[in-house]
């Protein structure tokens, strides 16, 4: 299944602590060119790469040193959409995707065997992807976090039901100590993990009915030193800048996939 995740497994092969589980703890994309990704990617968020056992399809991105994403150029190949992934830390990877089924998710592939872990692919009830990981992270988890994964923000119909999802299929808010907590903070479901903004849920105003034209997706967030900057080398490099709004700046790379840029300190 690593068909988009390569593997957020580091070198050290130590498991997460209690209070990374439920967290996220990985980002891949999937594209079709991967020379094209590297070149866009390099450009607007200064990444650098590295090749990884998958296969000369699959890179992974490095922030300084510490990897931040995995690519996968796969979507021609397996018919697989261009996007951007997430990918929370799980005890058991079976549990999870067991859960999500059991409350209308799906199971797009997996759970796999992927040592030195386990993966699974999953879309929740409202169809919006994401991933669940059990094993080792990437080494150096907390750098991860705070290299240029800044946090994740679901887009759905109804946050307050999609909290509920979450939740119960990642032990979101549950008895154990340092578990992910969960806040209601204006129109947002927020996610925090050891005191950090991780996830964010939004549907719009919390007291107004679900909208049906949001079309249900998990929306990555980089962290980054100048907004402007990065749209223009957005626009520079084949990519689109949707929308500009100070702080942050909603782009598409050529091949269609969208992500966010978020100035430090932005969450």
């Amino acid at each position: 299944m690593n068909h988009d995740m390569t593997s957020p497994a580091g070198a050290k092969n130590v498991l997460p602590p209690h209070s990374v589980l439920g967290a996220p703890c990985w980002v891949s994309l999937t594209s079709r060119d991967l020379a094209a990704t590297q070149e866009f990617y390099t450009a607007v968020l200064g990444w650098r790469w590295r090749p990884v056992q998958h296969g000369e399809h699959f890179r992974v991105a490095l922030d300084g040193e510490w990897p931040v994403a995995g690519v996968a150029a796969v979507a021609g190949m397996w018919q697989m959409a261009v996007a951007w992934t997430p990918y929370f830390a799980v005890p058991s990877a079976d549990e999870a995707v067991s859960r999500a089924q059991e409350r209308g998710g799906t199971a797009a592939v997996g759970p796999l065997s992927l040592p030195p872990g386990r993966a699974a692919l999953l879309a929740d009830r409202d169809g919006a992807t994401f991933g669940v990981w059990q094993g080792p992270l990437v080494t150096g988890w907390e750098n991860w976090r705070r290299a240029q994964p800044a946090f994740i923000r679901l887009h759905t119909r109804d946050a307050f039901d999609a909290a509920i999802f979450y939740g119960q299929v990642l032990d979101w808010a549950s008895d154990p100590p340092g578990c992910c907590e969960v806040h209601y903070e204006g129109e947002e479901v927020v996610l925090r993990s050891n005191g950090d903004v991780v996830a964010r849920i939004g549907s719009g105003a919390l007291e107004a009915a679900p909208d049906p034209a949001v079309r249900p997706h998990w929306r990555v967030h980089f962290a980054v030193g100048d907004v402007a900057a990065c749209a223009h080398a957005t626009e520079s490099h084949g990519g689109t800048v949707l929308s500009k709004d100070g702080d942050e700046a909603v782009l598409r790379d050529p091949d269609g996939a969208l992500f966010t840029v978020t100035a430090h300190g932005g969450h």
